[in-house]
């Protein structure tokens, strides 16, 4: 069984940017997740993203901005040339309690669950704000790493932030939604689980099981992983096996039946009525159009 989890070192390396060429390196991009939060503009072609269940078509000048721990891929539309640019970077390294920088981890957690905070970004809407540039300067500033050059990359994408933020406010998004307080220990505990779920999602996970797994009571960790996620741990778990089903459909010739069976659901017919709910089709409909 595959693992969703992609591995990032943010101590060593907090911050990555790059133009991906989709006819350079491997492609598609298939389903995975990590920690840092990532974030693409457009350059050339029409790209399919798939983030956390919902699927996207992006265009020349459309940015993308994913979550940290959300389930995505990205695959090709019409062919190539697919290139973007990409920054990946650790929110928290953007604020420290003796700064006067916005709390930007707590400002994007609530963005995750506010509707008014799209994660996409369309050519004609953010053109006059001129996004590119945050992505060039970085990526001249970590090729070059002159003399200071991780201290500009960090004010680039702060300013970039206060971009993506101040577009959503226009749409109506709500910064004071994010200043409450959380537990914080709660959050970080969930945030372990993702990974636990990752791994045993071939399993019979029981959300009470992982309640006690960090140690809080089934209802305290139900609403702080809903609060966190913006769904409930048993879709999470459903959207993993689903994620997982979805690149074993693309990328292997297995049956059914052994799919359902190595993603954890109760045998193939469990597994096409979830496909057809979250995706309004049937598995097999899904992996002949797909593969075309």
């Amino acid at each position: 069984m595959q693992y969703l989890f992609e591995y990032s070192d943010t101590m060593k390396s907090p911050y990555e940017a790059f133009v991906f060429d989709a006819s350079k390196t491997i492609f598609p991009v298939r389903p995975h997740w990590h920690y840092f939060t990532e974030i693409m503009y457009m350059l050339e072609g029409n790209a399919m993203v798939e983030c956390d269940g919902s699927t996207y078509v992006l265009e020349e000048g459309d940015m993308f901005l994913f979550h940290p721990e959300s389930v995505h891929a990205v695959y090709a539309v019409a062919g190539f040339p697919i290139i973007y640019d990409v920054l990946k970077f650790d929110i928290n390294k953007f604020y420290s309690p003796n700064s006067y920088t916005p709390r930007f981890g707590k400002i994007l957690q609530s963005a995750r669950l506010d509707k008014k905070a799209s994660v996409v970004f369309r050519e004609e809407k953010i053109k006059p704000l001129n996004l590119k540039n945050y992505f060039d300067k970085c990526i001249n500033e970590l090729n070059g790493r002159s003399y200071g050059y991780d201290v500009i990359v960090h004010n680039t994408i702060s300013e970039l932030l206060i971009q993506i933020i101040r577009f959503w406010q226009s749409k109506g998004f709500t910064v004071t939604n994010a200043s409450g307080e959380s537990d914080q220990n709660a959050v970080e505990s969930i945030k372990t689980i993702t990974a636990y779920i990752d791994e045993h999602s071939s399993e019979n996970l029981k959300v009470e099981d992982l309640a006690s797994l960090c140690a809080m009571s089934y209802s305290f960790f139900a609403k702080s992983f809903h609060d966190l996620y913006s769904r409930s741990c048993k879709e999470y778990i459903e959207l993993v096996r689903l994620t997982k089903a979805e690149d074993m459909l693309l990328f292997t010739s297995y049956s059914l039946s052994w799919i359902a069976q190595e993603t954890g659901f109760a045998d193939s017919s469990h597994l096409i009525k979830t496909f057809r709910r979250w995706k309004n089709t049937t598995p097999k409909q899904y992996r002949l159009t797909r593969q075309k």
